[in-house]
């Protein structure tokens, strides 16, 4: 009973009764009494009630660490049945909460291998030693299962670096995080889908004879092998029909006995002995019935995963994330360069023919050539000068001293372009000091339209003006052959780091490229120029949003002053300075 409660109730009715001393003194006097009388025998009750309760409590808080050691033991027991095997068909997603943070991690280190597999796949035969070498340096690094490990309890025990146990655990779950970034389009679900396949593939053949079986079984795939008294028996015809089997090595290899059905594929290439609607299949081949079978599976589960995708994208704490991580940068930040300063005005010409990417290239000829850049490619070049180390001051003289040859008088381009320039810069409006564009960026955002000189040259030229401009560029013939069939299967950063090696003249550049900056940073070191040595700030993703405002010394006259044709144009610029990189 709340007695305190009706004690102060006491007093508001008496507050009521005005100057009535005899009402307050008669009735409510007594009823006080009473009412604090009895408060104190509830608390002296609710003391003793303590007391023997703090006796129980100790007894429950025993017995609620018995349950959740046991139900911790049950969830380990499950999550460790979910990893019973380094490789997985991803049938079951993830039991368990993470944090934002981890969330970011997994994919964004899913996302690094994916993208070496793609780039490995497209440089290297894929079942070639130096493939497999490369490929398993990579898993190293990022720390996923590749080998089979986990053989006994202790191996799931942490030692040196993350146990097996938590790189399948990360396998896992970066897996479903980009099934939910790249379900969103069909282009994006046929990336996703080929690069997991060869994933997937090059895991599978590393697999022994022993643990093949083991996984056929673990995914419920029953594909058996035959007996050796079958194999004796249809020896002759093992040996004719499969590739790569003799007579002298079919003993000593498991052959599966597969429907015909599951392995058209293999049929319609006559790479297979059929028999009776039973195909046997050698140990080498098996791969191709799984990963068939992996395929579809995916395929199925994107698609669903797309149909959920309302749900999930409601999450205003993963929608961005997502949404970004289909184009994302995951090399490093060009931003903060130490170089800055040590480019001069009369470097830059030379530099564009020796160091500079194709698409720079591009954009440094148009600007010479009709002394004027459009939006698009002012930002994409404008930060890319910056990140090989222009200074503001540098900037400003450079684009100044190019607008006023042609139509734009100095007073102009002070009023309509410097505004922009110092933006870009963190000098004005909300003071970012933004990132030169990455390679995804250029390729996937703000297509050039008619008179446009911006974008990538691989992804948004005409192949026949692609190979006139390799040629004016004295490509020898058989480097832009190789250059437009990347371009044709769609692999456009390749062509550029095959561009310069040809450039270059070496034979393997000895890295992946992925920013425009990048290329001239490694151009650089090769010619022992002045951006050789530098070192930039290793970033996990150019998203200017992130970064902290520079503090503000002083403002100038901002867009809101200038004439209405020339603020339309300045609120074109922020509007693409705006986008995440």
């Amino acid at each position: 009973m709340d007695y305190l409660g009706l004690i102060i109730n006491i007093f508001v009715s008496v507050a009521k009764t005005g100057n009535d001393r005899h009402a307050f003194t008669s009735s409510s006097r007594a009823e006080i009494r009473t009412l604090c009388g009895n408060w104190r025998e509830s608390r002296q009750i609710d003391r003793s009630k303590a007391s023997s309760l703090g006796k129980l409590s100790e007894a429950r808080y025993r017995t609620m660490q018995f349950y959740s050691r046991r139900k911790k033991l049950i969830g380990n027991s499950q999550t460790e049945q979910l990893y019973g095997h380094c490789l997985q068909f991803y049938g079951q997603p993830p039991i368990e909460n993470i944090s934002l943070s981890e969330f970011e991690t997994f994919a964004v280190d899913r996302l690094k291998l994916l993208k070496t597999v793609e780039n490995l796949g497209v440089s290297y035969v894929k079942t070639s030693e130096l493939y497999t070498k490369k490929l398993d340096a990579e898993f190293s690094n990022l720390n996923f299962p590749y080998k089979i490990e986990a053989s006994t309890k202790d191996d799931w025990k942490p030692q040196t670096g993350p146990s097996e146990y938590e790189k399948r655990r990360k396998d896992h779950i970066s897996h479903f995080i980009l099934r939910l970034a790249y379900c969103q389009t069909e282009d994006l679900r046929r990336w996703f889908i080929q690069q997991e396949i060869d994933l997937f593939r090059y895991r599978f053949n590393d697999l022994p004879s022993k643990n093949i079986g083991q996984f056929l079984q673990y995914n419920n795939l029953h594909y058996h092998t035959i007996s050796i008294d079958e194999k004796k028996k249809l020896m002759d015809k093992l040996v004719t029909s499969s590739f790569a089997v003799s007579g002298s090595t079919v003993d000593g290899k498991d052959f599966y006995k597969v429907p015909f059905q599951d392995a058209l594929d293999l049929v319609r290439t006559r790479k297979v002995y059929l028999n009776g609607g039973y195909v046997y299949i050698p140990h080498q081949d098996i791969v191709t019935i799984v990963l068939n079978d992996f395929r579809t599976r995916l395929s199925k589960a994107l698609a669903l995963t797309a149909r959920s995708l309302p749900a999930v994208q409601s999450d205003e704490r993963l929608q961005p994330l997502l949404n970004h991580l289909s184009h994302a940068y995951v090399g490093q930040d060009y931003s903060i360069q130490k170089s800055i300063g040590k480019i001069s005005l009369e470097q830059i010409d030379p530099l564009s023919a020796k160091s500079y990417p194709l698409c720079m290239r591009q954009l440094h000829r148009g600007l010479r050539d009709s002394h004027h850049l459009r939006h698009g490619g002012r930002m994409q070049y404008g930060l890319f000068l910056k990140g090989i180390g222009l200074t503001l001051d540098q900037a400003l003289q450079f684009w100044r001293s190019e607008f006023v040859k042609g139509k734009v008088d100095a007073d102009k381009f002070d009023k309509a372009y410097a505004y922009s320039i110092r933006h870009m810069f963190g000098k004005e409006g909300k003071r970012t000091d933004y990132t030169p564009y990455s390679c995804m960026k250029v390729i996937l955002s703000n297509p050039p339209s008619q008179g446009d000189q911006h974008g990538c040259p691989f992804r948004h030229s005409d192949p026949e003006l692609l190979k006139q401009k390799l040629q004016s560029y004295k490509v020898s013939p058989s480097g832009i052959s190789q250059i437009l069939e990347l371009v044709k299967g769609m692999h456009y950063q390749l062509a550029c780091q095959k561009y310069f090696e040809l450039t270059h003249s070496i034979e393997d550049s000895g890295f992946s490229l992925n920013h425009p900056n990048q290329y001239f940073m490694e151009s650089q070191k090769l010619l022992g120029g002045p951006g050789a040595g530098v070192k930039v700030e290793v970033k996990r993703e150019d998203n200017p949003a992130t970064k902290p405002p520079n503090p503000s010394p002083h403002q100038t006259p901002g867009p809101g002053n200038l004439p209405q044709e020339v603020a339309a144009e300045i609120t074109e610029d922020l509007d693409s300075f705006f986008q995440d990189a």
